[in-house]
């Protein structure tokens, strides 16, 4: 082997092991790194899914079609507060983005996280339990965490939207950014309600828990 390629071969593994080092060390604290490094890799692919599917759907006519479901009290004018609240209409027209709205966000969200089920499962946790079990649990926690950032997004996404588009004049340009605003927050939301369920459901078979000094 030449001394350029022992050079870079060296180069290569010097970082590795000195992180190799650091994860024995303090391995629940690596342990979040690879997790926060994985789940901003996700969050990436969902700003990246996310228009593709409000577009695919906008061409149809559930932008018309009205998804409000939930209803939990009032909101500060007087008018229903639903925990899933997509009016009819587009956003541009002062619509909620309808039944095509909530599914490119869903549909958006449910391939990230079915995505993101696998690569904590195997890289970050090298989880050795049941898968079964896992998926259940992880079902579970993903329908009480929609449920929730739903809720939560009834109170930052009309303001967001209304800023961007209407006060600031920003239009279409305005919506995207919007867009990405929402689901960088929902994403924000999972992040840190996910890392102790993941905690909880991706045991290995002889865990033996280290604790960091």
């Amino acid at each position: 082997m030449s001394n350029n390629n022992q050079n870079m071969m060296n180069l290569i593994q010097k970082p590795i092991d000195i992180w190799n080092g650091y994860k024995e060390k303090h391995p629940n604290i690596a342990q979040f790194l690879v997790f926060f490094m994985l789940s901003n890799g996700i969050t990436v692919l969902q700003l990246v899914l996310m228009p593709v599917f409000k577009s695919i759907f906008a061409q149809t006519s559930l932008v018309s079609t009205s998804f409000q479901l939930l209803q939990l009290g009032t909101n500060f004018d007087g008018s229903s507060y639903y925990i899933f609240d997509y009016a009819a209409g587009s956003l541009a027209s002062g619509g909620g983005g309808g039944l095509a709205y909530f599914l490119a966000v869903q549909i958006t969200i449910a391939i990230a996280q079915s995505i993101n089920f696998f690569v904590q499962r195997s890289i970050t946790f090298k989880s050795t339990s049941n898968v079964w079990r896992a998926a259940y649990w992880y079902v579970v926690a993903y329908i009480g965490i929609t449920i929730g950032a739903a809720a939560a997004q009834g109170f930052y996404k009309a303001p967001i939207y209304n800023l961007l588009m209407n006060t600031w004049s920003m239009g279409s340009v305005g919506e995207t950014t919007a867009d990405v605003i929402t689901m960088v927050i929902n994403s924000a939301i999972s992040f840190w309600v996910f890392f102790p369920i993941f905690k909880m459901i991706f045991k290995q078979d002889s865990d033996t828990t280290n604790k960091d000094v």
